[in-house]
């Protein structure tokens, strides 16, 4: 029996030091959150974009210094228009297809379009309101200067039996982010457990198939990032899901500061400290 714990406990550790290696991995990946190298928000009509530092969109100087224009028509309902207009001999390519120009879709759509030049890629995004260009370059100073992340050593006290409370139907929640915008999204339930001699409760959103939590603890500001932390999870079974904090980690705004993260609710602020997965990184 001590044998088959010391496998089953040895057998954990590795596999959250393989999630938490993949999750490195991908943060370091030529197109993830190290490469977010600008976010520009669009004005109505032109907004010129190239290497040239009076640019809207200011890309890097291995871009030509007039790439070419992203036309913006606001719409007062509906979704708003985005366009790429490139200059004369600037070769863009769209979802791997050289384009001439085209209307764009955002990264809120079922679809969403990639432009990339060169190494550089490029997508719309909304947030509220608001419509941006979101810019990616696999040379940006957070990825050439990346140095590794940092982490509480692996506790299986967090991880977390939890039971499940569905809404039926599921509540809207509001969510705010760090831009200060506030939108409603949808929460199918939330989760309860025990931790540090009271009982807590998360409300997590849906992304992917998984639960999405946004939440804060004690250690937040000091140890770990300042807003909180993210922790994705299975879906619930029969009543009841794993909450593992080994596997929380930081927002993409602790890494760029062209991100746009939401916010942890304040039910989702958790009263004691909770020393387990990623500790904070850099000076974000």
């Amino acid at each position: 029996m001590i044998a088959f714990l010391a496998a089953s406990a040895a057998d954990y550790r590795s596999s959250v030091e393989a999630w938490r290696h993949s999750y490195e991995e991908r943060l370091r990946a030529p197109q993830g959150w190290l490469s977010v190298a600008g976010l520009f928000w669009l004005h109505e009509g032109q907004n010129r974009m190239g290497s040239d530092r009076q640019s809207d969109i200011v890309l890097p100087a291995s871009a030509p210094l007039v790439a070419g224009t992203v036309w913006f028509q606001h719409a007062t309902a509906g979704t708003p228009k985005v366009s790429l207009q490139p200059a004369p001999g600037v070769g863009f390519m769209v979802n791997g297809k050289p384009s001439a120009g085209q209307e764009l879709q955002p990264d809120t759509s079922s679809r969403p379009d990639t432009v990339t030049l060169g190494n550089l890629s490029l997508m719309v995004i909304q947030r509220g309101p608001r419509t941006g260009i979101r810019l990616r370059d696999p040379e940006s100073a957070a990825r050439r200067q990346f140095s590794g992340l940092h982490w509480y050593p692996i506790d299986e006290h967090y991880r977390i039996h939890a039971r499940w409370h569905p809404y039926t139907p599921p509540r809207k929640i509001p969510i705010t982010n760090v831009l200060g915008m506030t939108e409603e999204e949808e929460a199918p339930g939330y989760a309860e457990f025990d931790l540090g001699g009271k009982t807590w409760r998360l409300e997590p959103t849906v992304e992917d198939n998984t639960l999405f939590f946004t939440f804060r603890d004690q250690t937040a500001g000091s140890e770990t990032y300042p807003s909180g932390r993210f922790l994705n999870t299975d879906m619930p079974a029969r009543g009841e899901l794993i909450i593992d904090f080994n596997q929380a980690h930081n927002p993409p705004c602790a890494f760029t500061s062209f991100a746009t993260c939401p916010l942890p609710p304040k039910q989702n602020w958790i009263g004691v400290p909770i020393p387990a997965g990623e500790k904070r990184y850099g000076r974000h």
